[in-house]
């Protein structure tokens, strides 16, 4: 929502729970550093409809009874997650998401063109003074690059305007305002060299 993420998970004593939702399989992680790991699949790895949910010995062992079986992380696992019939169609997209993950030369690589995208936009954001990062340098997301023109009514403009050059989904989240570009793995390098140029193009005509 804010455009932050964590590149590197806390050093701290706790198990750490995390909510990869944005950017599972955007790059390398060391799954061992964590007891939980929840993700929707919707932006990464495939339809809205799957959940990815990883767990240690030590989650699963802690898992509370009497909850609805659909929360029940042992029963699902006991039922190798066939309790209920599964979204069989969701898994097979998540599937062939993660043969084209492979297909890239694996998170390595998907990693490195994500973090080109993301540095091409934030080039072009930190360029001039006339756009600002809404998060801090050193939290910035490669996954929801969020910032703003020196006006709310120059957002609003920004975005009817792009749209209707064809670059669609740029109004920042309802909670934050702004300009959001969501640039997943999907997003090809393109269409931030796209942006990219349409940013300066406006710049150039409101600025």
């Amino acid at each position: 929502i804010y455009g932050t993420q964590f590149s590197e998970p806390p050093s701290v004593s706790t198990p750490l729970i995390c909510d990869m939702s944005s950017d599972i399989c955007s790059r390398p992680v060391d799954i061992s550093k964590h007891a939980l790991v929840f993700a929707g699949a919707q932006k990464n790895l495939g339809p809205s409809g799957v959940t990815a949910v990883i767990l240690s010995p030590w989650a699963l062992d802690r898992a509370p009874g009497g909850l609805s079986p659909m929360l029940d992380y042992r029963l699902q696992v006991d039922k190798r997650g066939m309790f209920n019939t599964p979204n069989t169609f969701g898994i097979y997209a998540l599937e062939r998401v993660l043969n084209w993950i492979e297909a890239q030369g694996g998170l390595a690589n998907v990693a490195r063109t994500n973090t080109e995208k993301a540095n091409a936009l934030y080039t072009e954001i930190d360029r001039t003074g006339f756009w600002s990062g809404t998060a801090q340098r050193a939290v910035r997301s490669q996954m929801n690059v969020s910032f703003c023109s020196p006006a709310a009514d120059l957002d609003t403009r920004f975005v009817a305007e792009a749209q209707a050059a064809g670059l669609n989904g740029l109004k920042g989240h309802r909670l934050v305002g702004g300009l959001r570009a969501s640039i997943y793995n999907a997003c090809p390098q393109t269409s931030v060299h796209a942006l990219v140029e349409f940013m300066r193009e406006f710049e150039a005509t409101h600025g």
